[in-house]
């Protein structure tokens, strides 16, 4: 019989995350979640009684601390066999209105806060080879979205982490895998004020990473339609581009 999977996630108390923490809890496998509310992690923790789950209240701009986490879960679990950098925060952000902290908010959070869960986990893997990386992109991250600038370039800036990982890993043993998720539905999407089209559910989304993981897949966007607007976008000239998107609906800025 083998042994459960050992898995551990960020931003893990809610939306995204949180139906990764479940998917991976009806696969039996060993948990260990972060997140900045702790309470919500001991819910969850109290409601899945069948799983070994470690939780940890650790806000991921605090690498140290995070560290400190990823150290107890190996003392405790071993080197997990999946780490998921799924922690983000969304916020609508302007240049020119006073907006310089949200820009470093989101940054430090979905950016920076990748890099800090990785670093004490590579290690490890290096040394087992093996492993997988997981990081929590967005299709947001293949253009500047007007609005959206703070997060649009935090998420290029984790497609492009994420891409110059892979190779990094490739050859030592550990996989990297970039998930670029379109619409889903989940606490932070819940108040757009804009349409969004081919919205999933959570859960099922959570399903479809868990086994593009398995698969060691390299890159996955879903739902699959998104796939085509991420190819479009991509390829459109800037004129096409900055005449369609100029008038597009915006998600209100933070100070709002």
């Amino acid at each position: 019989m083998s042994s459960p999977l050992k898995v551990f996630i960020t931003g893990a108390s809610s939306g995204i995350g949180e139906a990764l923490a479940a998917e991976y809890a009806r696969r039996g496998a060993i948990l260990g979640l972060v997140a900045r509310r702790g309470d919500a992690l001991a819910r969850f923790r109290a409601s899945h009684p069948q799983n070994t789950i470690s939780v940890y209240a650790v806000d991921v701009r605090d690498a140290d601390a995070l560290a400190h986490a990823a150290q107890r879960f190996i003392a405790e679990h071993g080197c997990p066999d999946i780490v998921i950098a799924n922690a983000g925060i969304s916020r609508g952000a302007v240049t020119g209105h006073g907006d310089l902290q949200t820009f470093r908010d989101v940054m430090d959070i979905n950016y920076f806060g990748m890099v800090a869960t990785f670093e004490p986990f590579a290690q490890p893997m290096i040394a087992a080879r093996t492993g997988a990386l997981v990081g929590i992109a967005s299709v947001a991250g293949v253009r500047g979205l007007p609005g959206s600038g703070a997060y649009s370039a935090s998420k290029s800036a984790a497609l492009k982490y994420l891409e110059a990982l892979r190779v990094e890993m490739r050859p030592l043993g550990v996989s990297v895998t970039t998930i670029a998720p379109g619409y889903i539905r989940t606490p932070m999407t819940a108040h757009n004020p804009y349409s969004m089209p081919f919205l999933m559910d959570a859960d099922r989304f959570a399903a479809k990473v868990a086994d593009a993981v398995a698969r060691r897949k390299r890159f996955a966007i879903f739902p699959w339609q998104m796939r085509f607007a991420a190819m479009l976008l991509h390829v459109a000239p800037r004129w096409l581009y900055d005449a369609v998107f100029e008038k597009a609906p915006r998600k209100p800025r933070a100070a709002q």
